[in-house]
C-alpha cells in the first residue's frame, strides 16, 4: 500500500431500522516498524450501555484481527475495562508509548500471529500524526 494511506476496519452494531448503536474502529499501527493492529475508538449510545454491545464489539475485532494473524492488539484506555479482554499494559512488553503520559492506559493483547521479542515504541499510523 502506498506511503500515507490509513488502513482502517470498523464494526457496528445495529438495533431494528438499522439505528447505528455502537461502533469500534481498528487501524494499522506499528511497534517498533513492524505492524500490529490498533483499536479504538469503541463508542456504544448511552440508552444503550451495559447491555453488552461494546463487548460484542470489541470480541468482533479481535476475532477479526486474530483471524488475519496479527501479531497484538494495542489500544488506549482504562486498564480495569479492557483487562476483561486479555489486554495488559504495555509495559509488561516492553512496548513504549509515543508520548509519556500515555503510560498508564496504553495496552496490548496477544493475537495469533504474536512472537516473542515484539517491542519497541508503538505509534499510530502516519495519517493520525497530522490530526
Amino acid at each position: 500500500m502506498p506511503p500515507g494511506y490509513l488502513v482502517a476496519a470498523g464494526a457496528g452494531a445495529v438495533h431494528g431500522e438499522a439505528v447505528l448503536i455502537g461502533h469500534v474502529l481498528g487501524t494499522r499501527a506499528h511497534v517498533a516498524e513492524l505492524p500490529v493492529i490498533a483499536i479504538g475508538p469503541v463508542s456504544v449510545r448511552p440508552g444503550r450501555q451495559r447491555a453488552g454491545v461494546g463487548s460484542a464489539l470489541m470480541h468482533t475485532m479481535l476475532g477479526a484481527a486474530d483471524a488475519l494473524g496479527e501479531p497484538m492488539a494495542v489500544l488506549l484506555g482504562d486498564p480495569g475495562y479492557y483487562r476483561r479482554f486479555g489486554f495488559r499494559l504495555s509495559s509488561a512488553y516492553q512496548i513504549t508509548p509515543p508520548q509519556a503520559g500515555w503510560d498508564p492506559y496504553l495496552q496490548v493483547r496477544e493475537l495469533s500471529g504474536y512472537r516473542a521479542g515484539l517491542r519497541g515504541t508503538f505509534g499510530f499510523a502516519e495519517p493520525f500524526d497530522r490530526v
